[in-house]
């Protein structure tokens, strides 16, 4: 089993989404679909039945900020709009986005994870 990569940052390995454990392998094999285990070192990425709740809670703070920073942002680049154009168009300017925070929950979450609890 590789050792983890001391030349890599954390945070480069998980905007590149790569394994907590050995930073080589990609946690994603599709754009929603995750390997079971890294395809370098074998570690398994849901440790246990429900272990993906915690990345909802990771989820839901990045969802509220960035979707928040496009209502603001619109209001800024259109001072016109009203507060109830901007929450609608704030949220179809959001959508493109929930794949990737899907993603990147999951890995800040097996990251927070492996920081507290590295396992075997």
């Amino acid at each position: 089993m590789p050792e983890t990569s001391a030349g890599r940052g954390t945070a480069a390995a998980i905007a590149r989404q790569l394994c907590p454990r050995c930073r080589e392998g990609r946690v994603f094999r599709a754009l929603m679909a995750m390997n079971a285990i890294c395809p370098v070192c074998g570690h398994r990425f849901e440790r246990e039945p429900g272990y993906f709740l915690g990345a909802m809670y990771v989820s839901y703070g990045i969802a509220v900020a960035l979707y928040l920073g496009l209502v603001v942002l619109l209001r800024l680049v259109i001072p016109s709009l009203s507060e109830g154009s901007a929450l609608p168009a704030g949220l179809l300017l959001f959508l493109p986005f929930v794949p990737p925070i899907f993603r990147y929950a999951r890995v800040i979450w097996m990251y927070l994870d492996w920081s507290l609890d590295p396992g075997p």
